[in-house]
């Protein structure tokens, strides 16, 4: 489980986030949407530890990632907008040492195999340079490598930018099978309107460091989230938010 209580960060007299609460369940998808400097990246650092909150908390399962941040990081795997792996290395290579480097064991290549069944990968992509690989095929490797680790948690920066739309639905799906056949608790911020409405459990929109709007993802349709988040984002001084 992924928890925020009152979470703060600033820099000097900028406020990047403003007390932010926000609680992401196993087996729940929330999606974390806003522009460029609302807040979503520095969300991700402060769960990840890699930014010390100036008020409130970021909990993984209970720990607080300030206080025992490399404890709270092994409950946790993280995929980035782009997926930094060996480009000279294999698919399976990419992930044995990963996942060495993540548990100490050695990963034999039947679990190799069987993680990439899990998140979609082709059997005769892995045996390839992973430099071959399109934005799609990475992230794969990255959620076997977080499968790997045994993390109950994930999160994602921006998984969906830069995917063609088959590429985008695909990634969807996967999110959606590993948030219901895994139980995993995955926090995800994006940009991508359409994505959050059609695999968010719940969607969160961030304006200047605060949570404004919070919509259930069965209640919406995409067109319906388009429109409140525009007019969350964009509304005039002084009008009131949806």
């Amino acid at each position: 489980m992924l928890e925020a209580r009152g979470l703060r960060r600033t820099y000097g007299e900028v406020v990047a986030l403003a007390g932010l609460d926000l609680r992401v369940e196993p087996g729940e998808v929330y999606a974390l949407l806003g522009p460029n400097g609302a807040g979503k990246t520095t969300t991700v650092q402060l769960f990840l530890g890699f930014e010390r909150p100036s008020a409130g908390t970021a909990t993984i399962d209970g720990i607080d990632t300030a206080a025992e941040p490399l404890r709270a990081r092994q409950r946790v795997a993280y995929v980035p907008d782009q997926v930094r792996l060996y480009p000279r290395f294999t698919a399976i290579e990419n992930l044995a040492y990963l996942a060495r480097l993540a548990t100490g064991q050695r990963l034999e290549r039947g679990a190799a195999d069987a993680l990439y069944d899990r998140v979609g990968l082709a059997r005769e992509a892995r045996d390839r340079r992973v430099g071959t690989f399109s934005k799609g095929m990475r992230q794969r490797v990255g959620i076997a490598a977080a499968l790997a680790k045994g993390a109950g948690c994930l999160l994602l920066d921006e998984p969906t930018t830069g995917l063609d739309p088959r590429a985008s639905n695909e990634f969807a799906t996967l999110l959606r099978e590993l948030a219901d056949g895994q139980g995993l608790a995955i926090l995800m911020a994006t940009h991508d309107v359409f994505r959050s409405a059609t695999s968010g459990d719940r969607i969160g929109v961030l304006v200047a460091g605060e949570l404004a709007l919070e919509v259930n993802g069965a209640d919406v349709e995409p067109s319906e989230l388009e429109r409140l988040y525009l007019e969350t984002v964009y509304a005039p001084p002084g009008t009131a938010r949806p």
